[in-house]
């Protein structure tokens, strides 16, 4: 599981200022910061990739759509927590965020950047290279 983790990060959400919506810079964006990351594979959900290929325009692969099996309360916020605690009940999503999110099939995309992460070299986890260790 730490070989895992230190070979695949999770890209969890990308906001543009409604200044810049629509001017196509966000996916390039998105693209240039995952080939710079230092990790060889990004993963990402995205309940609007259904309607909208951004991330496939960003360069990512769409591998599937992501199926919840627990549909109970319970279950989801085991998934998916409650980190602030804003719910009635300790570590469970609010009713609302439960009732709007239960049905969600969100797209599953991966960005392959292996070929990027062996020109660098990078140590998961380290803000250094090899190269500029001088290796």
């Amino acid at each position: 599981m730490r070989t895992l983790n230190t070979q695949l990060v999770l890209l969890s959400r990308v906001v543009i200022h409604p200044t810049f919506r629509g001017a196509g810079i966000a996916s390039q964006f998105v693209r240039r910061v995952c080939e710079l990351s230092g990790y060889p594979w990004i993963e990402t959900l995205a309940q609007m990739g259904h309607i909208n290929p951004f991330f496939e325009r960003a360069g990512f692969q769409r591998v599937g759509v992501s199926q919840a099996q627990q549909r109970s309360r319970n279950g989801h916020s085991k998934l998916y927590g409650n980190r602030q605690n804003y719910a009635e009940e300790k570590g469970l999503i609010s009713q609302e965020t439960f009732n709007k999110s239960r049905y969600s099939n969100p797209v599953y995309y991966i960005f392959d950047n292996r070929e990027n992460y062996d020109q660098t070299n990078f140590k998961a986890g380290s803000k250094t290279n090899s190269k500029e260790e001088g290796n």
